[in-house]
């Protein structure tokens, strides 16, 4: 099963990052995503811009787009994975193995997916 698992953290402080500190995290994720990918279980991974680059569509009588970010918390959607799982408790390892490269706070957030359009992963 696919699983998508989104990265929430403070904008700020990661936006704060030096160039180096930024250059050495994304170095430990990348140790991770080399590992799911010669194992054949990573999809696409996206870093997402600013908030302050989003655009929300809010569902109504009539749809209404607002600039900015689509919720309101501490913590933001930054980025994603989708990574083929054999189970809940597998997404919650690889989940972990991400944890502990991003040396930051913030958390993962982990959802089945149901793929409308396949592509991505190599089966």
């Amino acid at each position: 099963m696919l699983y998508a698992i989104l990265c929430y953290d403070s904008e700020d402080v990661v936006g704060a990052w030096t160039t180096e500190q930024d250059a050495a995290v994304m170095a430990k994720l990348d140790v991770v995503q080399r590992k799911l990918a010669a194992e054949g279980r990573l999809g696409p991974v996206a870093r997402l811009l600013p908030t302050t680059a989003a655009t929300t569509v809010r569902k109504g009588r009539e749809a209404m787009v607002l600039d900015g970010p689509f919720a309101e918390t501490k913590e933001q959607l930054l980025g994603f994975y989708v990574v083929d799982c054999a189970s809940l408790d597998d997404a919650v390892e690889v989940a972990k193995e991400l944890a502990r490269a991003s040396s930051s706070a913030g958390a993962f957030e982990l959802r089945p997916l149901s793929v409308f359009r396949p592509g991505g992963l190599s089966s």
